[in-house]
């Protein structure tokens, strides 16, 4: 299909480019004489011990000029005498010199006794620090997660953060892992979507639709972005800090920053790894001695005879044959290798940095499905010497290539086979019929040669420009660019199923074109000004914002070769046709004013009135804000006796946030055309006065900094309340539609306790111990939902209880009459229905969190974290008797007094093993202790390597999800919401080598 717009991602950077290249000119017409007053510094930054310090900020007091100490805490500047240096490093006192005609640039900084202020937080249109800080923002660096061997970025806030709950959606690279930021807000799924905002341009988070075995998580947007290009993770969790972006924070902020140039000197970073992933679990399973042992009992206590269609595994099948299918299907490695290459450099006023990544991940199933992953960077950052004039601009660019097999699970597969079931495959690789159609079914992975093929291609962009108008009056636009498109084809060939049957089956391939571009312009004006003890921070701004998507699919048949599949010039013809073009548009006005007065006490106000195409006339604009304030208590002269105590922190906030994550044009009616010529049919029906849901927001919190802040401890408690639910209102069956989009007065409140603790454990010259651990105790609840029994989300939800449930049968045990499992018959009706399902299941987890350890000696540092898990989930697969495998358990089922129900085939005892899989019986304890990451590095002596001409150099070994202990007998805790026989998380061993120029 041709695409028009195929110059657009091109178009941007030029323009980008063309705009910088412009300005350096006029720069250069004004800047080109000599400062003959300023000296080149050249120094080494070093601790109390003397070792070095890399990544020490040096900054020019009074400008924004700067440089960086590199890996051996060297650095260089050109600074004038009589200029203020100041040095700054996270755990160290920022040290202030004036420059002297005998200045040497040599510096040794003292340990911090207040930590806090040096951490630098992003809070989208401002930044603040860790210390005064009146929001709750949550925070994870490059050092934390830029050598892990993943996809997603998402995936590396796994264990990390409190209140930032992250599940993996499956085992397939690309696929959209699901994200909660203090839990669930919205009653409809698609409406808890935090906000993406990647390097200052919002990104539209719903996943992507695709027809593989990524359809039901989607495809992750964020899949394209470079994990090692990313300099830091924001995570904005309060009304606080997310209602400067009115109803696009209701969930949640996510800002993701990737790095910038730091360096005016020329280098470069060469880093390469490579490893593989296994499937690190594996359910118990009948043997076969035990599996037919227990279908002979079945047939013995049904007093029915075994035949070769109702025991093939018995009478057909080989007795002796006892094939582990787990090994089979799941035993692979997948191969990883991931190649990342950067330069940067620059002069005074201009920074830049070149980013260019590859990345192949394998598959751990038969075949040759694979995905690889091409990630281009740039950024520069350019002012003017007087420090007025500013710009700073970001380009990524990825590629996607995502091979995935078919559009059916193997995992599913795996466990209903028989232990002695005949061989998957032929010997030449094709699947084997003959043993599987003689006892008159299918080979259960008929389809498998169907497969897929994502091709998608993302660019992001931003460019900023300011000006110093006056002095702390500065003039602000940030522009932004991004353009999505993905291209699936599924093909269907006909040796992927029975050859009986191709004679009435054609070849075809399925076709889903995706586009999505969206731009941003935002003009904002800052002033900041000092009044005595008193400082202001302001803010005013605007956000125009238009996203733009659309959705093509359609079927191709007739294909005469299976090379030609996918070739849609060499189809017979195209069916089953689908269009779908949205456009929405927002607007919005937000201001902010930052009180702080002494650094003691702080105030933060923030209000936004937002605008969206997705309401109807007057119901468009809405006023979102929110109130901060915190109070350092410690400032106070009477803690001045209580020496322990170095640091102390109350803070408050409350504030509310929108949402307006619904369908574009729902208070319009919507028709689509009819199959043949010339008709229209309703398939939505109009309501212009449905408006927002509101989330407000309300959190306490206290911050405790001990023994000069070696140890920290911050407690926040959270509550916020979503109403106005945007839900399908149920209409009569007489009115041909079954609801209407509407506002509900339902209230859904999410409310809980989180602590974040970190500590110094012990520091010397070669050694140090640092260790940080979160914990987070949620809960949810629907508060109300007026007339929830005439609704359709009567069988799905509790008034007072989660949203998260199951509503489930009531066991009672084994009958004694029929020996299979039975559950209460609640209205006494002789039925079993959902007037049956008593039993309230939480499926949320009780808490989880975190414990990170980090451990420095000499040139060695070693990193790991733990991920704890207290929940509950599902685990089945306890049937004995049926055909199909089942867990080892079952053979306590040929003992007497088990717990198990008696061994049978019968249609009773499926109905009575349906209905216990539906109860309280088929849940269990899921919680697990998880070995997530572990890091090891090891630094080379630089000596050695400078007479190379190398800067540095460094080796390093991880590991994802090394151990799990658990008392869940599934395949992954983590994926309890089946059978247990689904996982998520590949065991992965990497080893590298980082080469700095």
């Amino acid at each position: 299909m041709k695409n028009n717009n195929k110059c657009c991602p091109c178009a941007v950077p030029l323009f980008l480019l063309s705009c910088f290249l412009g300005l350096i000119q006029v720069q250069a017409r004004t800047e080109t004489k000599e400062n003959r007053f300023q000296h080149l510094i050249s120094g080494t930054v070093s601790d109390q011990q003397g070792l070095p310090l890399p990544g020490v900020n040096i900054l020019i007091k009074g400008s924004r000029q700067g440089a960086m100490t590199n890996l051996e805490g060297k650095y260089s500047i050109n600074a004038t005498i009589g200029d203020t240096l100041s040095y700054s490093f996270i755990g160290y006192t920022t040290k202030i010199l004036v420059v002297t005609q005998n200045f040497d640039g040599n510096v040794k900084l003292q340990q911090n006794a207040d930590a806090l202020s040096e951490v630098v937080i992003n809070a989208g249109y401002y930044t603040t620090t860790e210390r005064e800080r009146t929001g709750n923002i949550a925070k994870v660096t490059a050092k934390e997660i830029e050598l892990q061997p993943l996809v997603s970025p998402l995936q590396t806030l796994q264990g990390r953060m409190a209140g930032v709950e992250i599940s993996p959606g499956n085992d397939l690279p690309g696929s959209a892992p699901t994200i909660r930021i203090r839990g669930q807000n919205s009653l409809r799924a698609e409406g808890n979507y935090p906000l993406y905002i990647i390097d200052g341009m919002p990104l539209n988070s719903s996943p992507l639709e695709s027809n593989s075995n990524l359809s039901f998580t989607g495809i992750d947007p964020l899949s394209t972005l470079n994990v090692s290009n990313i300099e830091s993770i924001e995570v904005l969790k309060d009304a606080d800090a997310t209602a400067i972006y009115g109803s696009r924070g209701a969930n949640g902020v996510i800002l993701i920053t990737t790095k910038q140039g730091q360096s005016e000197k020329t280098e470069v970073q060469v880093q390469v790894y490579s490893g593989f992933s296994e499937v690190p679990n594996r359910i118990d399973l009948l043997h076969t001695e035990q599996y037919l042992q227990i279908r002979r009992r079945a047939f013995e206590n049904d007093g029915t005879e075994p035949t070769q269609f109702n025991a093939y595994d018995l009478l057909v099948w080989d007795q002796e044959r006892d094939t582990d299918w787990q090994e089979e299907i799941l035993g692979g490695n997948a191969a990883i290798i991931n190649l990342n290459l950067t330069l940067t450099g620059g002069n005074q006023t201009t920074r830049y940095r070149l980013n260019g990544g590859f990345q192949e991940q394998g598959t751990v199933y038969p075949g040759d499905a694979n995905y690889q992953k091409a990630t281009g960077g740039l950024s520069l950052n350019h002012h003017s010497k007087d420090q007025k004039f500013k710009l700073q601009t970001a380009i990524n660019y990825g590629l996607d290539n995502n091979k995935i097999v078919g559009n059916r699970s193997l995992v599913s597969s795996i466990f209903n086979l028989a232990p002695n079931a005949p061989a998957i495959f032929n010997e030449d690789g094709s699947l084997h019929w003959e043993e599987w159609t003689e006892t008159g079914i299918d080979n259960p992975f008929n389809g498998y040669f169907n497969t897929s093929k994502i091709e998608a291609s993302n660019l992001i962009s931003n460019l900023s420009l300011s000006y110093e108008l006056l002095k702390g009056l500065r003039l602000k636009t940030n522009l932004g660019y991004t353009n999505y498109n993905s291209e699936e084809t599924f093909k269907i060939p006909k040796r992927s199923y029975n050859p009986l049957y191709w004679e009435f089956l054609e070849a075809q391939s399925i076709h889903l074109l995706q586009k999505r571009n969206s731009w941003i312009v935002e003009p904002q004006l800052e002033y900041t000004t000092q009044l005595d003890k008193l400082q202001i921070e302001s803010l005013i701004g605007s956000t125009f914002q238009e996203n733009q998507s659309r959705i093509t699919e359609f079927t191709a048949t007739g294909y005469v070769s299976e090379s030609l599949i996918g070739n849609i010039a060499a189809s017979e013809s195209l069916s089953n046709g689908r269009r779908q073009s949205t456009t929405y548009k927002y607007n919005a006005l937000f201001a902010r004013i930052g009180l702080n007065w002494d650094h003691k006490y702080l105030l933060n106000l923030t209000g936004r009135r937002d605008g969206s195409s997705r309401f109807g006339p007057g119901k468009r604009f809405a006023n979102f804000g929110a109130i901060g304030a915190a109070w350092i208590f410690t400032e106070e002269g009477f803690m001045d006796h209580l020496d322990f105590l170095s640091f102390g922190k109350l803070r408050a906030s409350y504030g509310s946030t929108g949402n307006d994550q619904i369908g574009d044009y729902g208070y319009l009616d919507a028709y689509e055309a009819t199959p043949g010529a010339g008709g229209l049919y309703p398939v939505a029906l109009a309501n212009p006065d449905y408006s927002w849901e509101i989330n407000k927001k309300l959190e306490a919190a206290l911050q405790l900094g001990f023994l000069n802040e070696r140890l920290n401890l911050n407690i926040s408690w959270y509550r916020n309340r979503s109403s106005s639910q945007l839900v399908g209102l149920p209409l009569p069956g007489v009115t041909g539609f079954n609801s209407v989009q509407a506002n509900l007065p339902a209230i859904v409140e999410n409310r809980g306790w989180e602590l974040e603790f970190t500590s110094l454990n012990f520091q010397k010259k070669d050694f140090s111990w640092r260790t940080s651990v979160n914990l987070t105790f949620p809960e949810n609840e629907l508060i109300s939902y007026p007339n929830l029994e005439e609704s359709s989300y009567a069988n799905t939800y509790r008034i007072g209880e989660p949203l998260n449930i199951a509503l489930l049968y009531q066991y009672e045990g084994i009958n004694p009459e029929t020996g299979f499992y039975e559950v209460a018959d609640i209205n006494g009706d002789g039925r079993f229905d959902y007037e049956d399902q008593v039993v309230v299941q939480n499926q949320n987890r009780q808490f989880y969190g975190g414990i990170q350890n980090q451990f420095n000696y000499k040139n060695f540092s070693l990193q790991f974290l733990w991920q704890f898990v207290k929940q509950e989930g599902r685990l089945t697969l306890f049937r004995a008797g049926s055909l199909g495998n089942s867990r080892a358990v079952v053979a306590e089922a040929l003992t007497n007094n088990s717990t198990y129900q008696t061994i049978s085939n019968s249609s009773a005892s499926r109905r009575a093993y349906t209905n216990a899989t539906n109860s309280s019986l088929g849940y269990t304890d899921a919680s697990f202790l998880r070995l997530k990451t572990l890091s090891l590095n090891y630094n080379l002596p630089v000596a050695p390597l400078q007479k190379i001409g190398m800067r540095g150099a460094k080796l390093f070994l991880t590991g994802q999800n090394l151990f799990t202990f658990t008392d869940y007998q599934g395949m992954d805790p983590e994926v309890t919401n089946g059978t247990g026989a689904s996982f998520s998380n590949l065991r992965t061993y990497s080893l590298g080598i980082q080469l700095n120029f």
